[in-house]
């Protein structure tokens, strides 16, 4: 299964660049006092553990934003499962580069393969039930781009970037609005065309409220599976249906069978633990 693309450059490098500013400030302190400005080394990141490995190409530019002289081969794929102790990058060229680089470039790819690792795990908890996840916008700030990258190697899709790329009415929208009828109207007004108009909804009253409106993606957060599949029943022909809140890899599958189209799940990013991933240099040939 081909992976997303990755996010251009322009969106992360700056990211690379703080990273490494904050980690660095006006020098390593430890390589300049313990090693030769001209000593070579090679270096190579490996996993400890089973992952799914994502952001390599960050941690690539990380080196190379470094040290451009460095060299820098991929041994492993974007998005590929990886056994624990295989490789994933050698690195080679001026030791001082690649000790200084080597802290930022771990915690992108340990962020990043934890996220994608942590998602394919819930989307293998729902495999054969028809049902897609997603993720949400609880990313950590300043990672939205790379956060929903790794989700989507991972195997989930997309929700919304932003609040700017899609109408999400949620219920203290519908409170200040004065109900989910009139919401939807008002969005259906004053929204750009392309934005596609969700609302969450709490019972099937508002949910044909919402759809005489012109709703066409229903929110039903934390409904019950019972409710859930009641929902479902009588809305998945009209409306995309999506289920959220307090999902967990325990649950996920029971809330993915009840018949709605979507589950968002803000564990993704909020709560993926890190993976365990290491850079270890390896001895010159005499």
């Amino acid at each position: 299964m081909r992976g997303p693309p990755l996010p251009p450059r322009a969106s992360w490098q700056p990211l690379v660049e703080r990273a490494l500013a904050e980690d660095i400030g006006p020098g390593d302190a430890t390589s300049e006092a313990l090693l030769p400005s001209d000593a070579d080394g090679t270096g190579i990141i490996e996993a400890r553990t089973a992952l799914v490995a994502c952001g390599l190409p960050i941690a690539e530019a990380v080196f190379t934003t470094v040290d451009p002289t460095l060299a820098v081969e991929r041994l492993g794929s974007e998005g590929e499962a990886r056994e624990r102790d295989l490789p994933l990058l050698r690195i080679r060229g001026r030791l001082r580069s690649i000790l200084a680089a080597e802290r930022t470039a771990l915690n992108f790819l340990q962020r990043m393969s934890g996220v994608a690792t942590w998602t394919r795990r819930f989307v293998r908890a729902i495999d054969g039930t028809g049902c897609g996840l997603l993720d949400t916008r609880k990313t950590l700030p300043g990672w939205r781009v790379l956060d929903k990258y790794a989700a989507a190697t991972g195997g989930a899709a997309n929700h919304r970037l932003g609040l700017y790329d899609a109408i999400l009415i949620k219920d203290n929208h519908v409170s200040a609005a004065g109900g989910v009828g009139a919401a939807v109207r008002a969005a259906r007004t004053a929204a750009r065309p392309a934005l596609r108009i969700q609302v969450e909804v709490e019972s099937a009253e508002q949910a044909e409220e919402a759809l005489a409106a012109g709703a066409e993606w229903l929110l039903l957060d934390n409904r019950g599976p019972d409710e859930l599949r009641a929902l479902a029943g009588r809305f998945r022909t009209r409306a995309v249906l999506e289920a959220s809140g307090g999902v967990t890899l325990e649950n996920v599958r029971s809330i993915a069978e009840t018949g709605v189209h979507f589950v968002s799940v803000g564990a993704l990013t909020h709560s993926a633990p890190a993976v365990d991933i290491a850079l270890e240099l390896i001895p010159e040939e005499a």
